[in-house]
Protein backbone atom coordinates (compact mmCIF):
# COMPACT_ATOMS: atom_id res chain seq x y z
CA UNK A 1 0.00 0.00 0.00
CA UNK A 2 1.55 3.36 -0.97
CA UNK A 3 2.62 5.74 1.79
CA UNK A 4 0.58 8.82 2.49
CA UNK A 5 2.08 12.16 1.36
CA UNK A 6 4.34 13.83 3.92
CA UNK A 7 3.26 16.83 6.02
CA UNK A 8 6.24 18.92 7.20
CA UNK A 9 8.46 15.96 6.41
CA UNK A 10 6.34 13.52 8.43
CA UNK A 11 4.17 10.92 6.65
CA UNK A 12 0.57 12.06 6.79
CA UNK A 13 -1.64 9.82 8.94
CA UNK A 14 -4.16 7.98 6.81
CA UNK A 15 -7.40 10.03 6.81
CA UNK A 16 -10.73 8.68 7.95
CA UNK A 17 -12.80 7.99 4.80
CA UNK A 18 -15.86 10.12 4.09
CA UNK A 19 -19.38 8.82 4.46
CA UNK A 20 -20.38 8.07 0.83
CA UNK A 21 -23.74 9.82 1.34
CA UNK A 22 -21.84 13.00 2.24
CA UNK A 23 -19.40 13.05 -0.67
CA UNK A 24 -21.66 14.87 -3.20
CA UNK A 25 -22.26 17.64 -0.66
CA UNK A 26 -18.54 17.88 0.06
CA UNK A 27 -17.79 18.29 -3.65
CA UNK A 28 -20.47 20.98 -3.99
CA UNK A 29 -19.16 22.78 -0.92
CA UNK A 30 -15.59 22.82 -2.21
CA UNK A 31 -16.71 24.11 -5.61
CA UNK A 32 -18.84 26.89 -4.15
CA UNK A 33 -16.68 28.04 -1.26
CA UNK A 34 -13.05 27.09 -1.88
CA UNK A 35 -12.48 27.96 -5.52
CA UNK A 36 -9.67 30.28 -4.42
CA UNK A 37 -7.12 28.68 -2.07
CA UNK A 38 -7.13 30.56 1.24
CA UNK A 39 -3.65 31.95 1.76
CA UNK A 40 -2.34 35.18 3.27
CA UNK A 41 -2.47 36.95 -0.08
CA UNK A 42 -5.97 35.73 -1.01
CA UNK A 43 -7.95 36.52 2.15
CA UNK A 44 -9.56 39.63 0.66
CA UNK A 45 -10.40 37.84 -2.61
CA UNK A 46 -11.97 35.00 -0.65
CA UNK A 47 -13.88 37.49 1.48
CA UNK A 48 -15.29 39.21 -1.59
CA UNK A 49 -16.33 35.86 -3.06
CA UNK A 50 -17.86 34.78 0.24
CA UNK A 51 -20.04 37.89 0.25
CA UNK A 52 -21.59 36.82 -3.06
CA UNK A 53 -22.81 33.47 -1.71
CA UNK A 54 -24.53 34.76 1.44
CA UNK A 55 -28.16 35.55 0.50
CA UNK A 56 -29.95 38.63 1.86
CA UNK A 57 -31.74 38.08 5.15
CA UNK A 58 -35.10 38.94 3.56
CA UNK A 59 -34.62 36.11 1.09
CA UNK A 60 -33.69 33.68 3.85
CA UNK A 61 -36.75 34.59 5.92
CA UNK A 62 -39.12 34.33 2.97
CA UNK A 63 -42.56 33.25 4.22
CA UNK A 64 -41.42 32.32 7.73
CA UNK A 65 -43.27 34.24 10.48
CA UNK A 66 -40.11 36.04 11.55
CA UNK A 67 -39.35 39.75 11.82
CA UNK A 68 -36.01 41.44 12.30
CA UNK A 69 -34.29 44.71 13.13
CA UNK A 70 -30.70 45.91 12.96
CA UNK A 71 -29.17 47.67 15.95
CA UNK A 72 -25.81 49.22 16.78
CA UNK A 73 -24.58 48.79 20.33
CA UNK A 74 -21.58 49.83 22.40
CA UNK A 75 -18.45 47.92 21.44
CA UNK A 76 -15.47 47.02 23.59
CA UNK A 77 -13.73 49.90 25.36
CA UNK A 78 -12.06 52.14 22.79
CA UNK A 79 -13.46 50.15 19.86
CA UNK A 80 -16.24 50.91 17.34
CA UNK A 81 -19.86 50.05 17.89
CA UNK A 82 -20.98 46.51 17.15
CA UNK A 83 -23.75 45.75 14.65
CA UNK A 84 -26.35 43.18 15.65
CA UNK A 85 -29.47 41.82 13.99
CA UNK A 86 -32.36 40.72 16.19
CA UNK A 87 -34.75 38.08 14.83
CA UNK A 88 -37.99 37.24 16.62
CA UNK A 89 -41.30 35.52 15.97
CA UNK A 90 -43.97 37.84 14.64
CA UNK A 91 -46.34 39.17 17.26
CA UNK A 92 -45.93 39.57 20.99
CA UNK A 93 -43.01 37.68 22.52
CA UNK A 94 -42.77 36.98 26.24
CA UNK A 95 -40.32 34.88 28.29
CA UNK A 96 -38.79 33.44 25.12
CA UNK A 97 -35.48 31.59 25.01
CA UNK A 98 -32.58 33.52 23.52
CA UNK A 99 -30.03 32.36 20.96
CA UNK A 100 -26.89 34.42 20.50
CA UNK A 101 -25.38 33.38 17.16
CA UNK A 102 -21.77 33.87 16.04
CA UNK A 103 -20.94 33.21 12.38
CA UNK A 104 -18.12 31.07 10.99
CA UNK A 105 -15.51 31.85 8.38
CA UNK A 106 -12.21 31.35 10.19
CA UNK A 107 -12.47 34.83 11.75
CA UNK A 108 -11.28 36.14 8.37
CA UNK A 109 -14.41 35.65 6.21
CA UNK A 110 -18.17 35.97 6.40
CA UNK A 111 -20.73 38.24 8.02
CA UNK A 112 -23.56 37.94 10.52
CA UNK A 113 -25.98 36.62 7.89
CA UNK A 114 -23.84 33.57 7.08
CA UNK A 115 -25.83 30.61 8.38
CA UNK A 116 -28.98 32.68 8.86
CA UNK A 117 -31.25 29.95 7.47
CA UNK A 118 -30.56 27.73 10.45
CA UNK A 119 -31.12 30.63 12.80
CA UNK A 120 -34.48 31.48 11.24
CA UNK A 121 -35.49 27.85 11.66
CA UNK A 122 -34.59 27.97 15.37
CA UNK A 123 -36.57 31.18 15.90
CA UNK A 124 -39.65 29.39 14.53
CA UNK A 125 -38.94 25.99 16.09
CA UNK A 126 -38.34 27.22 19.65
CA UNK A 127 -40.23 30.50 19.63
CA UNK A 128 -36.84 32.06 20.33
CA UNK A 129 -35.45 35.55 19.97
CA UNK A 130 -32.09 35.36 18.22
CA UNK A 131 -29.30 37.88 17.90
CA UNK A 132 -26.52 37.54 15.34
CA UNK A 133 -23.35 39.61 15.70
CA UNK A 134 -21.05 41.35 13.21
CA UNK A 135 -17.52 41.09 14.58
CA UNK A 136 -14.31 42.56 13.22
CA UNK A 137 -12.26 40.25 10.99
CA UNK A 138 -8.54 39.47 10.92
CA UNK A 139 -5.94 40.31 9.78
CA UNK A 140 -6.94 43.99 9.87
CA UNK A 141 -8.41 43.35 13.31
CA UNK A 142 -6.38 40.62 15.04
CA UNK A 143 -7.29 38.96 18.32
CA UNK A 144 -8.87 39.84 20.66
CA UNK A 145 -11.06 42.04 18.42
CA UNK A 146 -13.48 39.30 17.32
CA UNK A 147 -14.14 37.73 20.71
CA UNK A 148 -14.40 41.12 22.42
CA UNK A 149 -16.95 42.31 19.84
CA UNK A 150 -18.93 39.12 20.38
CA UNK A 151 -18.85 39.56 24.15
CA UNK A 152 -19.99 43.19 23.86
CA UNK A 153 -22.97 42.07 21.79
CA UNK A 154 -23.84 39.40 24.33
CA UNK A 155 -23.80 41.97 27.13
CA UNK A 156 -26.29 44.10 25.21
CA UNK A 157 -28.53 41.08 24.56
CA UNK A 158 -28.57 40.07 28.22
CA UNK A 159 -29.09 43.64 29.45
CA UNK A 160 -32.03 44.17 27.06
CA UNK A 161 -33.53 40.71 27.49
CA UNK A 162 -36.70 41.91 29.21
CA UNK A 163 -37.56 44.49 26.56
CA UNK A 164 -36.88 41.91 23.84
CA UNK A 165 -39.27 39.47 25.51
CA UNK A 166 -36.45 37.09 26.46
CA UNK A 167 -35.99 35.09 29.63
CA UNK A 168 -32.44 36.12 30.57
CA UNK A 169 -31.92 32.76 32.25
CA UNK A 170 -32.40 30.89 28.96
CA UNK A 171 -29.82 32.43 26.63
CA UNK A 172 -27.46 30.11 24.77
CA UNK A 173 -24.46 31.13 22.70
CA UNK A 174 -24.08 29.24 19.44
CA UNK A 175 -21.74 29.01 16.49
CA UNK A 176 -20.08 26.75 13.94
CA UNK A 177 -16.39 26.56 13.01
CA UNK A 178 -14.86 29.93 13.96
CA UNK A 179 -18.26 30.78 15.44
CA UNK A 180 -17.95 27.71 17.65
CA UNK A 181 -14.52 28.79 18.84
CA UNK A 182 -15.76 32.32 19.49
CA UNK A 183 -18.77 30.92 21.36
CA UNK A 184 -16.39 29.00 23.62
CA UNK A 185 -14.31 32.16 24.09
CA UNK A 186 -17.40 34.21 24.96
CA UNK A 187 -18.46 31.59 27.52
CA UNK A 188 -15.00 31.81 29.12
CA UNK A 189 -15.19 35.61 29.19
CA UNK A 190 -18.66 35.56 30.74
CA UNK A 191 -17.41 33.22 33.47
CA UNK A 192 -14.24 35.17 34.20
CA UNK A 193 -15.80 38.65 34.10
CA UNK A 194 -18.93 37.77 36.03
CA UNK A 195 -21.00 38.36 32.91
CA UNK A 196 -24.29 36.85 31.75
CA UNK A 197 -25.09 33.42 33.16
CA UNK A 198 -25.49 31.47 29.95
CA UNK A 199 -27.83 28.48 29.83
CA UNK A 200 -25.60 26.67 27.36
CA UNK A 201 -23.04 26.84 24.57
CA UNK A 202 -23.38 25.18 21.16
CA UNK A 203 -19.93 24.46 19.71
CA UNK A 204 -20.44 23.05 16.22
CA UNK A 205 -17.17 21.79 14.63
CA UNK A 206 -15.40 24.46 16.71
CA UNK A 207 -12.10 26.17 15.84
CA UNK A 208 -10.35 26.07 19.20
CA UNK A 209 -6.59 25.51 18.90
CA UNK A 210 -4.12 27.76 17.11
CA UNK A 211 -1.35 25.14 17.25
CA UNK A 212 -2.89 23.01 14.46
CA UNK A 213 -0.74 20.03 15.50
CA UNK A 214 -3.31 17.29 16.14
CA UNK A 215 -3.51 14.01 14.27
CA UNK A 216 -6.75 15.11 12.64
CA UNK A 217 -5.17 18.36 11.40
CA UNK A 218 -2.44 16.34 9.70
CA UNK A 219 -4.90 13.83 8.26
CA UNK A 220 -6.72 16.59 6.39
CA UNK A 221 -3.85 18.50 4.83
CA UNK A 222 -4.77 19.22 1.22
CA UNK A 223 -8.03 17.27 1.31
CA UNK A 224 -11.56 18.00 2.41
CA UNK A 225 -13.06 21.37 3.27
CA UNK A 226 -11.22 23.83 5.53
CA UNK A 227 -8.02 21.80 5.52
CA UNK A 228 -4.86 22.26 7.59
CA UNK A 229 -3.54 24.94 5.22
CA UNK A 230 -6.67 27.08 5.49
CA UNK A 231 -6.51 26.70 9.25
CA UNK A 232 -2.87 27.86 9.28
CA UNK A 233 -3.76 30.88 7.16
CA UNK A 234 -6.57 31.92 9.46
CA UNK A 235 -4.68 31.48 12.73
CA UNK A 236 -1.69 33.41 11.34
CA UNK A 237 -4.04 36.26 10.46
CA UNK A 238 -5.74 36.16 13.86
CA UNK A 239 -2.66 35.91 16.08
CA UNK A 240 0.32 37.08 14.05
CA UNK A 241 3.68 36.44 15.71
CA UNK A 242 2.01 35.42 18.98
CA UNK A 243 0.70 32.26 17.36
CA UNK A 244 2.06 29.09 18.94
CA UNK A 245 3.53 30.96 21.92
CA UNK A 246 2.45 31.28 25.53
CA UNK A 247 1.16 34.78 24.71
CA UNK A 248 -1.98 33.35 23.08
CA UNK A 249 -5.08 34.13 25.11
CA UNK A 250 -7.55 31.34 25.92
CA UNK A 251 -10.33 33.71 24.90
CA UNK A 252 -8.89 33.78 21.37
CA UNK A 253 -7.97 30.07 21.29
CA UNK A 254 -10.05 28.31 23.97
CA UNK A 255 -7.97 25.11 23.77
CA UNK A 256 -5.32 27.15 25.64
CA UNK A 257 -7.55 27.47 28.72
CA UNK A 258 -6.06 25.80 31.80
CA UNK A 259 -9.37 25.81 33.64
CA UNK A 260 -12.63 24.69 32.03
CA UNK A 261 -14.61 24.59 35.26
CA UNK A 262 -17.72 26.65 35.91
CA UNK A 263 -18.80 26.81 32.27
CA UNK A 264 -22.36 26.47 30.97
CA UNK A 265 -23.38 23.07 29.58
CA UNK A 266 -21.77 22.48 26.20
CA UNK A 267 -23.07 20.75 23.09
CA UNK A 268 -20.06 19.80 20.97
CA UNK A 269 -20.48 18.18 17.57
CA UNK A 270 -17.84 17.45 14.94
CA UNK A 271 -17.13 15.20 11.98
CA UNK A 272 -14.65 12.33 12.31
CA UNK A 273 -13.18 13.30 8.92
CA UNK A 274 -12.11 16.88 9.55
CA UNK A 275 -9.33 19.03 10.99
CA UNK A 276 -11.17 20.03 14.18
CA UNK A 277 -12.07 16.52 15.38
CA UNK A 278 -9.29 16.08 17.94
CA UNK A 279 -9.47 19.55 19.47
CA UNK A 280 -13.24 19.18 19.91
CA UNK A 281 -12.71 15.87 21.72
CA UNK A 282 -10.02 17.38 23.92
CA UNK A 283 -12.25 20.33 24.83
CA UNK A 284 -15.11 18.08 25.87
CA UNK A 285 -12.70 15.96 27.92
CA UNK A 286 -11.37 19.10 29.61
CA UNK A 287 -14.88 20.10 30.65
CA UNK A 288 -15.64 16.62 31.95
CA UNK A 289 -12.38 16.58 33.92
CA UNK A 290 -13.66 19.50 36.00
CA UNK A 291 -17.04 17.86 36.63
CA UNK A 292 -18.71 20.04 34.01
CA UNK A 293 -21.41 19.14 31.52
CA UNK A 294 -20.65 18.47 27.87
CA UNK A 295 -22.52 16.41 25.31
CA UNK A 296 -20.19 15.28 22.53
CA UNK A 297 -21.15 13.84 19.13
CA UNK A 298 -18.57 12.69 16.58
CA UNK A 299 -20.04 11.73 13.22
CA UNK A 300 -18.37 8.91 11.29
CA UNK A 301 -17.18 10.11 7.87
CA UNK A 302 -18.39 13.65 8.48
CA UNK A 303 -16.55 16.50 6.74
CA UNK A 304 -16.32 20.00 8.18
CA UNK A 305 -19.81 21.51 8.38
CA UNK A 306 -21.40 18.51 6.66
CA UNK A 307 -24.94 19.18 7.84
CA UNK A 308 -25.13 22.40 5.82
CA UNK A 309 -24.25 20.93 2.42
CA UNK A 310 -25.56 17.39 2.89
CA UNK A 311 -28.82 18.03 4.77
CA UNK A 312 -30.63 14.96 3.42
CA UNK A 313 -27.94 12.43 4.33
CA UNK A 314 -28.77 10.07 7.17
CA UNK A 315 -25.88 11.36 9.29
CA UNK A 316 -27.05 14.96 8.83
CA UNK A 317 -30.62 14.12 9.84
CA UNK A 318 -29.31 12.34 12.93
CA UNK A 319 -27.05 15.29 13.78
CA UNK A 320 -29.98 17.70 13.48
CA UNK A 321 -32.12 15.50 15.72
CA UNK A 322 -29.60 15.32 18.56
CA UNK A 323 -28.97 19.07 18.39
CA UNK A 324 -32.72 19.63 18.62
CA UNK A 325 -32.95 17.26 21.58
CA UNK A 326 -30.17 19.06 23.45
CA UNK A 327 -31.61 22.51 22.81
CA UNK A 328 -35.06 21.43 23.98
CA UNK A 329 -33.57 20.12 27.22
CA UNK A 330 -31.37 23.16 27.82
CA UNK A 331 -34.07 25.68 26.95
CA UNK A 332 -36.50 23.86 29.23
CA UNK A 333 -39.41 23.80 26.83
CA UNK A 334 -40.78 21.53 24.18
CA UNK A 335 -40.17 23.80 21.23
CA UNK A 336 -42.48 24.28 18.27
CA UNK A 337 -42.76 22.31 15.09
CA UNK A 338 -41.40 24.32 12.16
Amino acid sequence: MPAEPAVDGVPRPRPVPYDPQLEPGLAACRELIEGIPLRAGTILANRAHFATIVPPLETVIGDHPVEFEHVRVAGPAGAPEVELTVLRPRGEVRDAPGIYAIHGGGMVLGNRFFGAAGLVDEVVRYGAVAVTVEYRLAPAHPAPAAVEDCYAGLLWFAEHAAELGVDAGRIVVSGASAGGGLSAGVALLARDRGGPALAGQVLDCPMLDDRNESVSSRQYDGIGIWDRNNNDTAWNAILGTDRGTDAVSPYAAPARADDLSGLPPAFITVGAAEVFRDEALAYASGIWATGGQAELHVWAGGYHGFTGFSPDAEASRAAAAVRDSWLRRILGQGGRCP
